[in-house]
């Protein structure tokens, strides 16, 4: 885990970085008003907004249990910006023309601007985004638990900052949002600056990764290959690859990932608002579908190496925190959570700052017009504040949503159930749309009455069940199956609920619309949007004629004035002539093509909606006259004023020349500059003035020759790239860029970029000579690396090769030492108790027990370094080890006058039986050594899912500062090393030992002095069987006891038979030896035990020994195998075959304990 200071400071760094991205664009833009060609690059990377936190966290987890399932989400957009690229094309050319900021606009402006319909997709979409937003919520809380604590526990990690995780992320995600969302009240203004920090994060996203599934491929396994064939070892990821998906669920998945595409408020932003010319599409139409692959190549390699190295303990969807973690590598631990907070951060961003538009828009704005509750002599600026405040609570208000949803959820729900919720939801808008581009009789009836009933649907058979409430989803599957019957699809116990609950409430949607269509004939303006929808054709219709509206063309100029200004309202209308063939007096009465042709107009500053509602207010003015729509009207039209002042003067103060010409390429608006870097005279700058006839001042004097203007007024009115225009001779270059206007005319951009042509130059002659030293210092670079490589192959190697010695030496080095404690022991009980060679013996056997504990201890670190020691988990029994370990320390602690206390448990753990043990006892035995006076206290406390065992003292304690360096080897503190001996190895084996379990464990001062050490260990689940404790000896018994029992003694060292014939025969048992298992079968004796070593000469071994001299007596002799090898595997063979297992150096007050009980059993058979 990272300090959480280093993960704040982290996160904040990089929101400065996308406020510096965002200031950067912002400024270019005001600079350059006509886009560079790399903003198609980056309009391209935004649309990667798609990718939030579920593609970087939840696509992995699902991947770790259904392998390529999490495909099936990247097919539909693929699908979308490949195959069905025309219907995005006619979705945005709609959009441009009629002036659309939202899909609820989108919609509304389709069924004849109908508010109610606008009211309902952004109803829906704000549905849809609330689990959207609760799972960034969770994710982002789990990765910052995970790289805090080591832990998935956001609650516990949140209190650190006074409030819960989530709710602290929930607000600041909801204050970025709102101070770089709301900025300025107009809907149609593109957000460079926003988009250029969106596209940065996609970067963000691919390459953080990109870098832990090169980890996983490369360096946590040596590539494709051997993860490959380790999955094919692991259970659960051999599962995961070999899981089919249903085609059905592969459908499913393809349609709502494509409905999503388009219809999510952060996807029709990005892609429909966000659009500016049409070479941005035709780059996106490659590069976001080879981004959505390029993410998901590393995807399922990420998921099967968290699945094999993790295991079944951690959560799927944290597998890109979990893997570096756990392996020790902060740096791509850091990368990789800064690209998970990255993907979770641009889509909440987008998110709430579109549907905070959409909210505004199309919900609050127009009920404010309705209660007139701007009413009463507010001012503009009071106005524009109240909508800045709309907009900012409403980003607030969704956030806060999203978190009460997250915490209502189950804490266990994984991020793409999550997120296919919110799928299903915005699937419910695309029949309205997609049927209302085809279908010219679909009307707003229709499309409201299928709108509610596929949105009710969804709630009552999703969205409740998803916050605990009743769950009839089972009916869904039982109305489809009645609908479809005999495919078996919908019913059954693996019918897939998502599918059931989608199809029948886009079936109730479809259903809903054409019968709410066919039930009335749609209305004049209905069936004017149809037409403009349906079929591409001129905007507008001879047919609109005729149909009388009682408002002169008068009234409505003089509405439009007040929103537009005088001078552009002139300039549509005379548009609006023109291409209409005929001119209108100001007390004509206004036709419903002029109506529709004004509503475009106002949609482009208030909304569609908000513009519908307008003019409703400006018919109801003509038949009745209103003074509170005229009220209405008067306060908007002087909020336009304002703003139409405020546009004139940005307009004079920019860099750039500006010019737009109507649809005959008539100059109509232009700026100083303008005139001012062509070097035009002042009859230019009117109204009216040809664009052929500019070209031509140009080539006049000089500037262009004929061709080459006729060549420049040909890219102008195809709208192509920017090109340069050269004039005075070469010394000032001006960069020219078109782009159409809705109107059928265009705006031109001139910007001087003689300077910066000139840097490029001088730039480029400059890298000319920088590419020769650069290829010189990297062919240094690579040789150094080649070199650092070989050293640290060969560092690798000769470390590997001491671990290996050290295990494998053990058997060698241990000989010698039980021969010798054998033969101490045996001197020692045959000298006096109270003689002084008595004590000598003792002493000698003391330091040979020193030595064996410091020769265990070392091999025990070589063999968990090695990796020999492998875990078998099992539930075990905490009250039974307690008991145990109580019963090993009691004589300890009363020796030394202190208090020990066993608290005992009833819980059962999931662990090593024996290695839990051997970790408790290090603990506790430190406990003891280091404690002078006091008490030693053992106990449990259970922590959720989890048992911690604690071990308290009141000892000499263990600085802070020293809490990390008493866990390395040879470490002791100066206080400890005078309390007691030792070599500083016991609480290495201890952090070897629970690093090997994966039971972390920590330690802190104890209140009152001493310390507290705490080992964390998975609860085992409810009914597992316990494994089998082994027998404690029942105590030394007198020896004569063993007196007469015969004992067959098997060893391929002479020294350790003559020590075992010296010290058993000093007990009195009849001792027999032999070097082999066919040497004891010559002796004709049957023994009453057999004693053998585990490695035999000529590759024989204990086990097979006994194996063979049973079968050779032809009855069940109890058998003790001696033998240096600690693995699990050699106590896994041993007990197969009913054979008790003593390690080297052996200790004689245990195999006195062995023979008594066997002696016991053998008196009590003969009575």
């Amino acid at each position: 885990m990272l300090p959480g200071w280093l993960i704040l400071l982290a996160a904040l760094l990089y929101i400065m970085l996308l406020f510096a991205v965002a200031s950067y664009g912002d400024r270019r833009a005001k600079r350059e008003l006509a886009p560079r060609s790399g903003r198609n690059f980056v309009y391209a990377l935004s649309l990667a907004v798609y990718c939030t936190s579920w593609t970087y966290f939840g696509g992995v987890g699902l991947a770790a249990t259904r392998g390529l399932e999490f495909l099936g989400i990247y097919i539909g957009p693929i699908l979308v910006f490949t195959v069905g690229m025309p219907v995005v094309r006619r979705i945005v050319s709609l959009a441009k023309s009629e002036k659309l900021t939202s899909a609820a606009d989108f919609l509304a402006a389709r069924y004849g601007k109908n508010p109610m319909v606008a009211g309902l997709v952004a109803l829906i979409s704000l549905a849809a985004a609330i689990p959207y937003i609760a799972l960034q919520l969770k994710a982002v809380s789990d990765s910052v638990a995970v790289m805090v604590g080591g832990t998935i526990d956001p609650p516990s990690v949140g209190a650190a900052f006074g409030v819960g995780l989530p709710l602290a992320v929930t607000l600041a995600l909801a204050s970025f949002a709102i101070v770089f969302g709301t900025r300025h009240t107009d809907a149609t203004e593109h957000q460079d600056g926003l988009i250029l920090a969106i596209a940065m994060e996609s970067v963000v996203k691919l390459v953080a990764f990109g870098s832990v599934g090169l980890f996983v491929l490369f360096i946590l396994y040596n590539g494709p290959a051997d993860l490959l064939a380790a999955a094919r070892e692991n259970a659960a990821a051999a599962a995961a690859l070999t899981y089919e998906t249903p085609i059905s669920r592969w459908v499913l998945l393809t349609v709502l990932s494509a409905f999503a595409i388009l219809l999510l408020p952060r996807q029709f932003h990005v892609t429909v608002v966000e659009n500016r010319t049409e070479g941005e599409l035709s780059l996106a139409r490659f590069l976001f579908p080879a981004y959505l692959i390029a993410i998901n190549l590393l995807v399922l390699p990420v998921a099967i190496g968290g699945a094999i190295t993790l295991g079944p303990g951690v959560d799927p969807d944290l597998y890109v925190l979990q893997l570096p973690l756990t392996q020790g590598q902060p740096l791509i631990s850091l990368v990789t959570f800064l690209g998970g907070f990255s993907a979770a951060t641009a889509m909440v961003i987008v998110a709430s700052v579109a549907l905070a538009i959409m909210l505004s828009n199309d919900i609050v704005n127009p009920i404010l017009l309705r209660r007139r509750m701007i009413a009463g002599g507010a001012h503009r600026q009071d106005f524009y504040s109240l909508l800045l405040n709309i907009r900012r609570a409403s980003i607030l208000g969704v956030m806060l949503l999203g978190y009460a949803y997250y915490r209502h959820i189950d804490s266990d729900r994984g991020l793409f159930s999550i997120g296919l919720l919110a799928f299903a939801a915005i699937a419910q808008v695309a029949p309205a749309l997609f049927i209302g581009l085809v279908w010219r009789t679909a009307n707003a009836r229709g499309a409201i009455l299928g709108l509610s009933l596929g949105f009710l649907t969804w709630v009552y058979l999703l969205f409740v069940p998803s916050l605990g409430g009743p769950d009839h989803s089972a009916i869904a599957g039982e109305v489809m199956n009645f609908i479809i019957p005999g495919t078996g699809l919908f019913v059954g116990p693996d019918a897939d609920i998502l599918l059931n609950v989608t199809c029948l409430s886009l079936l109730i949607n479809v259903a809903g619309l054409v019968l709410g269509s066919l039930s009335r004939q749609a209305r004049p303006l209905e069936r004017i949007q149809s037409g403009i929808f349906v079929k591409r054709q001129a905007r507008w219709q001879s047919s609109a004629r005729g149909i009388g509206t009682g408002v002169s063309v008068g009234m409505l100029r003089e509405t439009l004035n007040g929103y537009l200004g005088t001078e552009r309202t002139a300039r549509s209308f005379a548009t609006f002539e023109r291409n209409a063939g005929r001119r209108m007096g100001d007390d004509e009465q206004a036709d419903m093509a002029l109506i529709h042709f004004s509503e475009q107009l106002l949609g482009s500053a208030i909304g569609s909606s908000s513009a519908r509602l307008v003019l409703s207010l400006v018919l109801q003015r003509a038949e009745a006259a209103s003074g509170d729509a005229a009220f209405l009207l008067d306060q908007a039209s002087e909020a336009l004023q304002y703003n139409q002042g405020l546009l004139q003067t940005a307009l004079a103060q920019i860099d750039q020349g500006i010019a737009v010409f109507d649809a005959s390429n008539r100059l109509t608006v232009w700026n100083k500059r303008f005139r001012a870097l062509l070097n035009l005279p002042e009859e230019v700058g009117q109204v009216g003035y040809p664009l052929i006839n500019i070209m031509g001042r140009l080539s006049s004097r000089g500037d262009l020759t004929g061709d080459e203007a006729r060549e420049a007024l040909r890219r102008l009115r195809a709208h192509e790239s920017a090109f340069p225009m050269v004039l005075d001779k070469g010394r000032r270059i001006i960069e020219v860029q078109s782009r159409a206007m809705p109107e059928a005319g265009m705006v031109v951009t001139f910007t001087d970029v003689t300077q910066r042509v000139e840097a490029d130059l001088a730039l480029k002659q400059a890298n000319e000579t920088l590419e020769q030293r650069v290829a010189a210092r990297t062919a240094e670079l690579t040789e150094v690396n080649k070199a650092l490589r070989v050293a640290r192959a060969a560092a690798d190697e000769a470390n590997i090769g001491k671990t290996r010695f050290f295990a494998a030496a053990g058997h060698d080095i241990l000989q010698p030492l039980n021969a010798a404690r054998l033969y101490a022991t045996a001197l020692g009980e045959r000298m006096p108790a109270d003689g002084e060679d008595r004590a000598f013996a003792e002493k000698i056997d003391s330091a040979l027990q020193s030595v064996e504990d410091i020769l265990g201890a070392v091999l025990d670190i070589s063999r968990l370094d090695a990796g020999a020691m492998k875990p078998h988990f099992t539930a075990v029994n905490l009250g039974d080890m307690l008991r145990r370990v109580e019963t090993d320390f009691r004589p300890l602690a009363d020796e030394r006058g202190l208090k020990f206390t066993v608290v005992r448990s009833s819980l059962k753990v999931r662990s090593d039986a024996h290695a839990l043990r051997r970790l408790v006892q290090n603990l506790v035995s430190n406990a003891i050594k280091y404690t002078i006076s006091g008490k030693v206290l053992v106990g449990v406390r259970r922590h959720g899912d989890h048992a911690v065992i604690e071990v308290h003292d009141t000892g000499i304690g263990i600085p802070a500062s020293k809490a990390e360096s008493v866990f390395k080897e040879f470490t002791r503190l100066d206080e400890g090393a005078r309390a007691a001996q030792g070599l500083g190895l016991g609480l290495s084996i201890v952090d070897r030992l629970a690093r090997m379990l994966e039971h972390p464990v920590a330690l802190s001062p104890a209140p009152g002095g001493g310390t507290v050490f705490r080992l964390t260990v998975p609860l085992a689940d409810a009914g597992a069987e316990t494994a089998p404790q082994a027998a404690k000896p029942t105590g030394r018994l007198p020896g004569q006891a063993i007196a007469g029992l015969k004992v067959l003694c098997i060893d391929n060292e002479e020294a350790i038979l003559e020590g075992m014939r010296v010290l058993l025969g000093g007990w009195g048992a009849d001792v027999h030896v032999a070097r082999s298992a066919e040497t004891a079968g010559a002796i004709d004796i049957v023994p009453d035990v057999i004693i053998a070593d585990y490695h035999l000469d000529n590759g024989g071994s204990g086990v097979r020994a006994v194996v063979a001299l049973r079968e050779h007596y032809q009855r069940h002799v109890p058998a003790l195998l001696l033998t240096a090898d600690r693995t699990q595997d050699v106590r896994d063979l041993a007990e197969e075959e009913d054979i008790v297992v003593q390690h080297k150096p052996l200790k004689p007050a245990l195999l006195r304990a062995f023979l008594n009980q066997i002696a016991i059993f053998h008196r009590a058979a003969a009575e």
